[in-house]
């Protein structure tokens, strides 16, 4: 399942620079994730790094719109990192 920023963001700056996929970016009023980028830090962490380097507690939370397994994150991160690998 990917992550959601809520309502909760202080716009800290904290959690853009960390996350590994650049899924990330600056709204209309808070941060934002980009769910066809975030993997959970699934290849790269064994835990969310925007969760745990946020300030504020339940901001960053799944995303009920946005269910996914743990196989298709695998799937979305190989598709992020090793596409061209792939391609070969």
């Amino acid at each position: 399942m990917s992550l959601l920023i809520t309502h909760r963001c202080i716009n800290c700056d904290m959690c853009e620079p960390e996350c590994p996929n650049a899924a990330i970016s600056f709204g209309a009023e808070f941060y934002e994730i980009d769910g066809d980028r975030c993997t959970e830090c699934v290849g790269h962490y064994e835990v969310p790094t925007c969760q745990q380097v946020c300030p504020i507690d339940n901001t960053i939370i799944s995303d009920p719109q946005r269910v996914e397994d743990n196989a298709q994150l695998w799937e979305k991160f190989v598709m992020l990192h090793h596409s061209t690998e792939l391609a070969r």
